[in-house]
């Protein structure tokens, strides 16, 4: 499933239909599209207009950006995203990153849908991520080094240390309890046996998903600050005697979906006004 996804080009697409460029991108993540109902004055751009970018081919996933007003800030929200488990390359992954540093944007808030592996979490939890495990064994930044990116960007505070602060000071402001964990990325699609889970919680993960990860280190590379939660969907396998449906996921995902969207509604006005290199 090769695409060549002409950055420049997808960028000029958007500039044309916006009459404000953003500041800051908010990536949506399984059963969290409905946070786009929020933003005032919306432009929306179907992935499909945007040269080499494909369709998004997970139901949950909207596949559209919605550029405009939320929480007194302009944003670019990123409803659906892609995925190496669909046989997407990296370099599609990655694309939309690559695409908000082309437009000028410096911070980058990633949400999404993950299992609990930490035995205290229960599905409607919302956890700010403070690290993570690359067990995808993968990466965006394989092959030439793409113009403006560090060919061995620093790791060591990729979710950044002071926007995780002003997260704090929203989830308190909103009234919302939130956590705090280590996000495990897998390859996937399928869902993780109960051995696997307790491999995780061995080696330090409380949460895991399928996606963010490649998102974040191509952050990293491209200089860009970066931010993300995750919304407990469900119990890890071996947790719990329910049975894990991407149905289940999109429904405690939505409703939690709601908690989450008064953070970030709280966060956006917090977060400072921030460029990236283009």
């Amino acid at each position: 499933m090769d695409h060549s996804v002409d950055i420049p080009a997808a960028a000029d697409v958007l500039r044309a239909r916006m009459d404000v460029l953003p500041e800051v991108l908010l990536v949506l993540g399984s059963g969290l599209g409905h946070l786009a109902e929020a933003v005032a004055s919306p432009v929306v751009v179907p992935f499909g207009d945007l040269p080499g970018f494909p369709e998004t081919g997970v139901v949950g996933h909207a596949g559209r950006y919605v550029a405009g007003r939320l929480g007194g800030r302009q944003v670019l929200l990123q409803a659906g995203r892609f995925h190496l488990y669909e046989g997407h390359a990296p370099e599609v992954v990655a694309a939309p990153v690559r695409l908000a540093a082309e437009l000028g944007i410096g911070i980058v808030v990633l949400t999404n849908a993950a299992g609990g592996v930490d035995p205290a979490l229960e599905p409607g939890d919302i956890v700010l991520i403070e690290d993570h495990l690359n067990l995808m064994f993968r990466s965006p930044l394989v092959g030439d080094v793409r113009e403006g990116e560090d060919r061995f960007p620093d790791m060591s505070d990729p979710y950044d240390r002071r926007l995780r602060g002003l997260a704090a000071r929203a989830a308190e402001s909103a009234g919302v309890p939130m956590g705090r964990g280590v996000y495990a990325g897998l390859l996937g699609p399928s869902f993780e046996t109960a051995a696997e889970v307790r491999m995780l919680r061995v080696l330090g993960a409380d949460v895991v998903g399928m996606s963010t990860v490649p998102e974040v280190i191509t952050c990293r590379a491209r200089g860009l600050r970066c931010l993300a939660f995750s919304v407990v969907t469900n119990k890890g396998t071996g947790l719990s005697d329910a049975p894990q449906t991407h149905e289940e996921v999109m429904e405690v995902g939505s409703r939690a979906g709601r908690a989450l969207g008064r953070i970030l509604e709280e966060l956006l006005p917090l977060l400072p006004h921030s460029t990236g290199a283009k």
